[in-house]
C-alpha cells in the first residue's frame, strides 16, 4: 500500500473524543463506568426545538440547503449577535456550519498561510493547535498561570506577537480552565489587537454557561477591531443540542467569502432539519430552559468545589463552562496495584481500568500535571465518581 498523508500521520488524536469513546465501549462491555470526560450537557434538548426539528421532517424539509446556511436561520444569528453581543454583521456576513469547530477550522483556513502563527492561551482546548497545524499555520502556545486565573495579560499579548503572528485564538469562557475574562480585560487586549493589526478567532460557545454574576463580554464588540475579529458561536452548549451539530461565524465579508468557499468544497450546508432547529433555539423564549440547566452546572460546581478542596486537590474557580480543572501533580511519581503513575495520562488509566473512572488528562490541553472533569453529566454521577476518586487516592503509595 502507499504511503499515507504526512499530515494525518503528525496529527494528535483528541484525548476527550478518545477517552469518552473507550468509556462507552467499557460500558458497553457492561462495566459500571462514570465518565467525565465529553462536555455535553446531560439535559435533553428543550421541547420546541425538538418539535421544529420534527416538523421539519414532516415537512419534507430534509433537501440541500444554501451553502451559507437557510435565510431565516443567518437572519436569527445576525439579530442575536446584535441584540446578546453588540456584535454587528448583517445576515450576509454569517456563515453556518457543522458545530463551531468547524466554524473555527473555516475561520483558521480562511486568513491563515503557510509560515502564518496562531497564539493559543494555555491550557487550551484539545483541538486548537491540531487545527491550526492543519491549516499549515505555526501554533505558539501562551503559557498562563493558576495565579492569573489561567488568563492572558496585554503585555503577554504584545510580547508574543511577531511578525509572522496571523491570529489569537481566544476562548471565554474557557474549556478547559472555566476562565472568564472580564470586559476589562479584554478591552486592554484589544487595544494591542488594534495597534498590531493582528486576527481574533473568538471562541465564544460557552458564553451562557456562565456563574458567580460574571457577565459575558464579546471582544467583536469593540468598534475599532470590529474587522478583526471572528466570532465564533454555536447552539451545543446553551441549548443541549451537541448532536444537532449547528455551529456559526460571523466576521468581515472577505473573511466570510473566503471560509463559505471553503466550506462549499468540503462539507457544503449544515443539516438542513438541524438548521430549523437552531433557529427555534435561537428565536423562541428559552431564557427558563437555559438557566435551570445552568443552576444544575452550578450546583454540580459547588459540589466538586467542595469535594476537591476537601481532598486538596488544587483547582481553578470555574466562573464559566462546566470543567473542573485539577491539579494532580502531588499524585503523580506514585504507584497502585501494579501500576507505575508518572504522568496525567497514567493518572487517568488508574482511576479508568482500575476505578472506573474517566477524565481526561491534562497534557492535551497544555498542562501536563493537570486533568479535566466534566460535570455536564449528572448530580448522582458526580457524588459516584468522587468516591472513586478517593477510593483511588487512598491507594497510591
Amino acid at each position: 500500500m502507499l504511503k499515507l498523508s504526512k499530515k494525518a500521520a503528525a496529527l494528535e488524536t483528541s484525548q476527550t473524543i478518545a477517552l469518552f469513546t473507550r468509556a462507552k465501549k467499557m460500558k458497553a462491555e457492561g462495566l459500571d463506568v462514570i465518565s467525565l470526560t465529553a462536555g455535553e450537557p446531560d439535559f435533553p434538548t428543550p421541547q420546541p426545538v425538538k418539535d421544529a426539528g420534527i416538523k421539519a421532517i414532516n415537512e419534507n424539509f430534509t433537501k440541500y440547503t444554501a451553502n451559507a446556511g437557510i435565510p431565516e436561520l443567518l437572519k436569527a444569528i445576525s439579530e442575536k449577535l446584535k441584540n446578546e453581543n453588540n456584535v454587528q454583521f448583517p445576515p450576509s456576513q454569517v456563515l453556518v456550519s457543522n458545530g463551531a469547530k468547524h466554524s473555527v477550522y473555516n475561520a483558521l483556513q480562511a486568513i491563515c498561510n503557510r509560515g502564518d502563527e496562531v497564539l493559543i492561551p494555555a491550557p487550551y482546548w484539545v483541538s486548537y493547535p491540531e487545527m491550526v497545524k492543519l491549516v499549515d499555520a505555526t501554533p505558539v502556545v501562551m503559557n498562563t498561570t493558576v495565579k492569573s486565573n489561567f488568563k492572558i495579560s496585554a503585555a503577554q499579548l504584545k510580547k508574543a506577537i511577531t511578525k509572522k503572528t496571523k491570529a489569537l485564538l481566544l476562548n471565554s469562557p474557557n474549556n478547559p480552565t472555566g476562565s472568564v475574562y472580564t470586559r476589562e480585560e479584554l478591552e486592554t487586549l484589544g487595544e494591542v489587537v488594534r495597534k498590531t493589526g493582528i486576527y481574533v478567532i473568538s471562541d465564544e460557545i460557552y458564553e451562557k454557561v456562565i456563574f458567580d454574576g460574571m457577565t459575558h463580554f464579546s471582544i467583536g464588540s469593540i468598534d475599532a477591531i470590529r474587522d478583526q475579529v471572528i466570532t465564533v458561536n454555536g447552539v451545543s452548549k446553551a441549548y443541549s443540542m451537541t448532536g444537532w451539530r449547528i455551529g456559526y461565524m460571523a466576521a468581515h465579508k472577505d473573511i466570510i467569502v473566503a471560509a463559505e468557499k471553503l466550506q462549499s468544497q468540503m462539507t457544503s450546508n449544515a443539516s438542513s432539519v438541524s438548521q430549523r432547529a437552531a433557529h427555534a433555539a435561537l428565536t423562541l423564549n428559552l431564557n427558563g430552559d437555559i438557566a435551570y440547566m445552568v443552576g444544575e452546572f452550578n450546583k454540580r460546581r459547588n459540589y466538586l468545589m467542595k469535594e476537591f478542596r476537601a481532598l486538596n486537590f488544587g483547582f481553578n474557580e470555574p466562573k464559566g463552562a462546566f470543567y473542573m480543572f485539577a491539579n494532580v501533580k502531588p499524585y503523580l511519581n506514585t504507584s497502585a496495584d501494579g501500576m507505575n503513575i508518572k504522568t496525567s495520562e497514567d493518572l487517568s488509566e488508574y482511576f479508568l481500568m482500575k476505578h472506573h473512572l474517566a477524565m481526561v488528562p491534562g497534557t492535551g490541553f497544555g498542562a501536563k500535571d493537570w486533568v479535566r472533569m466534566s460535570y455536564a453529566c449528572s448530580m448522582n454521577d458526580l457524588e459516584k465518581a468522587v468516591e472513586r476518586l478517593k477510593k483511588g487516592i487512598a491507594q497510591l503509595k
